[in-house]
């Protein structure tokens, strides 16, 4: 498969924006897409936002965030509280604090995908496209009860050693969810197997994202 690499400025430190809705989201959907990103680009400034949290699930969402995070001197984790279940009411709110995240300029955006079938899914989705018009935006999946699995054209190979720690984290930071029959490693590591076989990655797994508009560069 061919590859085309990342092309960040090379006068400055890349700036690298995850949102995610809920306290697991970007964990889940592009945690090992950070850890391999974060070992190319050391130096990368990021943001992480979690737009809905409260109470024990606040303090797995910063814990989780600090520790995959571990070692990057340039970094902002903001948690905010908007309320679960209910962003397609509290769009316009959410809305303005995209337009605050929008300031940072980042040079390259994770968010869910657009066609997610959870409401706060596809709100944060939207919103990334409705604000960010000329930035590149990833957008990734995340497994859950509605089975809205779609076919990705974007794939991130991921490391062996990177999955073990994504799943580790998960299962290690948020306790909260292990009721959940679906919180499982298995779910995890198979999702990131299918994708894997998908892109040829070497190492067998892989995460996957949906992009609507990608510069190929050039035109100079």
């Amino acid at each position: 498969m061919i590859d085309f690499s990342f092309n960040f400025p090379k006068d400055r430190s890349p700036r690298l924006l995850f949102i995610g809705a809920h306290c697991d989201d970007i964990e889940i959907g592009c945690g090992g897409t950070v850890i391999e990103l974060l070992r190319r680009y050391p130096d990368a400034h990021v943001h992480w936002v979690v737009l809905s949290s409260e109470g024990e699930r606040k303090k797995e969402a910063r814990a989780a965030a600090n520790a995959m995070l571990r070692g990057v001197r340039d970094k902002v984790v903001t948690i905010k509280d908007f309320r679960g279940a209910y962003f397609p009411s509290e769009a316009l709110a959410i809305k303005d604090c995209f337009e605050e995240l929008k300031r940072s300029n980042p040079d390259l955006v994770f968010a869910h995908n657009r066609n997610d079938l959870h409401q706060d899914h596809r709100i944060v989705g939207e919103l990334a496209w409705n604000t960010f018009r000329n930035h590149a935006i990833l957008e990734y999946e995340i497994p859950k009860y509605d089975g809205d699995l779609g076919v990705p054209s974007v794939f991130m190979p991921v490391s062996k050693a990177a999955l073990k720690r994504k799943i580790a984290l998960l299962m290690r930071v948020f306790k909260t969810q292990h009721n959940k029959q679906w919180f499982t490693p298995d779910t995890f590591q198979g999702l990131m197997r299918l994708r894997g076989i998908e892109c040829n990655s070497p190492s067998g797994f892989a995460e996957a994202f949906y992009s609507r508009k990608l510069l190929l560069g050039g035109g100079e």
